[in-house]
């Protein structure tokens, strides 16, 4: 072969063992960058896991993050309720500036969700499970999601061949799409970032049948602020519509039949029904699934038409208590089993060793405190969140923190775990310096709230507040001007407000300096508001 032949071969042979080469060097690169299972419930109070407090249920499978990594002990969200979180998580934004500011305006698209990066920087990426808004997420290669709220029941998904419907229960099924995924469906020679998304313990709570069963015989304790009379406090407090024994539905929420109710005739305390709201899910059930469920359901009707009339009004309030007590932990049990075959199947396949798997949930959640259920607030069951982390070699197993972090911080964290740039413009930090046992990398000390969606369903006022270890203050403003003060320390249940009270004037006059600060800081202004106020009072589209 000639000289000039033999050297366009040779340079060819050069690049190809050039691009050899390099494709080693990338594949080895990202054999090296962690996986994240970001796990999140939908409304799942710190109170229901046993990591926190093991005075309701045990959760011996989430307890499992926290004993082999961190928990945090004063994280929080920055607006308590479902689709708002879930945009903050994605952009690293407060709701006034991703426009996501309650469940009924429309998510800006424009945004960059931290997915997007994760894709674009070569990651496989992958949801399953509950979203609550938009049927496209952006960044994701593979998703089948549950339309707005889903069921639990033969659940409806979102995918990208189209919308199937699966029979079998919601919690199972979404750890089912995880595990089929992660065994078969991505490849295994690049790194993951997967959003592992629960819609249990959401409202109207439907356990499996299996839970249902076990957690109908179970008694649970109730909490020292059930019969709440809500003294010291502000209007707020005294008017929001989310009372166990006024405002939780008989079907919606108790499992009792239209026909018990019909037969009764007038029940009291008196309540709009929920079109369909125990029909709905139950009609959704086949024959072999209504066979699990009835006799239980029977059990409950026959209990509630025997001894509701008779009831006093606090001990129909103990009765409504267990009754939502035993549905909303019956769900939290599927979601801890399944919770434990995602962790071993990562321990039995060698994947936990670069895995780093989050739990959290949208939000806090009442339980029974201060009589009610749902969240919204700015006060404590509400504002702070579960959050615990593990990552083998990094994280100190068994560790703890009490720093102010929020879900502002989730995706700036993830960015900067994966050695991805961090946008300018997200307004979270990084909570690395805490994962890599830094402390003193952390800086914030005070995190900023602020809850839009009012008026609406349960009926609790705007406010914005700052809250640090020691102290809470709040700013109700819309339709009344009232502020509320709490001492974090001594008072844990928020019982006093002391606002008004004379020691209290320095603190006061220092956390309002700071709450201008941060509301300058994060771009939230009264005029912005404004803008939200009147475009709900021109009427909104439920999104």
């Amino acid at each position: 072969m000639r000289l000039k032949n033999i050297l366009p071969l040779l340079s060819l042979l050069t690049v190809i063992a050039c691009k050899d080469e390099a494709t080693k060097q990338d594949t080895a690169q990202d054999s090296q960058r962690p996986n994240i299972i970001f796990i999140m419930a939908d409304d799942h109070a710190y109170q229901a896991i046993s990591a926190y407090s093991n005075k309701l249920i045990e959760t011996p499978n989430i307890d499992r993050i926290a004993k082999e990594g961190i928990l945090f002990t004063n994280a929080s969200v920055t607006n308590s309720i479902c689709a708002p979180s879930r945009a903050v998580i994605l952009t690293g934004k407060h709701s006034h500036i991703n426009g996501k500011v309650d469940n009924y305006f429309p998510f800006d698209t424009t945004n960059v969700t931290f997915p997007q990066l994760f894709q674009k920087t070569g990651y496989q990426t992958a949801m399953f499970g509950k979203l609550h808004f938009g049927n496209n997420p952006k960044g994701i290669d593979e998703f089948k999601i549950l339309p707005g709220q889903g069921n639990y029941i033969n659940p409806k998904f979102i995918t990208k061949e189209g919308d199937t419907t699966v029979t079998g229960y919601v919690t199972d099924i979404i750890t089912d799409f995880t595990l089929s995924w992660l065994d078969k469906e991505r490849d295994k020679n690049k790194p993951f970032m997967l959003m592992y998304l629960h819609k249990a313990p959401h409202r109207p709570w439907w356990p499996s049948p299996e839970k249902f069963k076990e957690y109908t015989k179970k008694t649970f304790t109730e909490p020292e602020t059930l019969f709440d009379d809500y003294k010291n406090r502000g209007t707020a407090a005294k008017t929001a519509e989310m009372n166990i024994l006024y405002h939780m539905r008989y079907g919606h929420d108790s499992k009792i039949r239209p026909e018990t109710l019909e037969r009764m005739g007038k029940v009291t305390p008196e309540m709009e029904p929920i079109p369909g709201g125990f029909t709905y899910p139950y009609n959704r059930m086949n024959a072999e699934q209504k066979a699990l469920y009835d006799p239980i359901i029977d059990s409950i009707n026959k209990d509630f038409e025997e001894h509701w009339p008779k009831m006093t009004a606090e001990e129909k309030m103990k009765w409504k208590y267990q009754r939502y007590m035993q549905d909303y932990l019956g769900t939290i049990a599927s979601v801890d089993d399944n919770v434990g075959r995602v962790l071993d199947y990562l321990d039995e396949t060698g994947l936990a060793e670069n895995t780093i798997v989050v739990y959290t949930s949208d939000q806090g959640f009442y339980l029974g405190e201060h009589g009610w259920f749902d969240k919204r607030f700015i006060y404590e069951e509400s504002f702070k969140t579960p959050l615990m982390v593990r990552w083998p070699d990094v994280v100190k197993p068994g560790s703890q923190n009490d720093d102010m972090v929020q879900n502002l911080d989730f995706a700036p964290t993830f960015l900067d775990i994966a050695g991805i740039q961090i946008p300018n413009d997200m307004q979270g930090e990084s909570m690395l310096p805490i994962l890599n046992g830094n402390g003193s990398g952390w800086s914030r000390d005070a995190a900023y709230y602020h809850y839009y969606e009012y008026p609406a369903v349960h009926m609790v006022k705007r406010h914005y507040g700052i809250v640090t270890k020691k102290y809470k203050l709040i700013h109700f403003y819309y339709d009344v001007d009232e502020w509320e003060l709490y001492d974090r320390l001594n008072d844990p249940h928020e019982l006093n407000n002391v606002y008004n009270s004379p020691d209290y004037q320095d603190i006061v006059k220092e956390l309002k300096e700071k709450l201008t600060v941060l509301r300058r800081k994060y771009k939230d202004s009264t005029a912005l508001d404004s803008l939200y106020i009147k475009k709900y009072l021109e009427g909104r589209k439920e999104f």
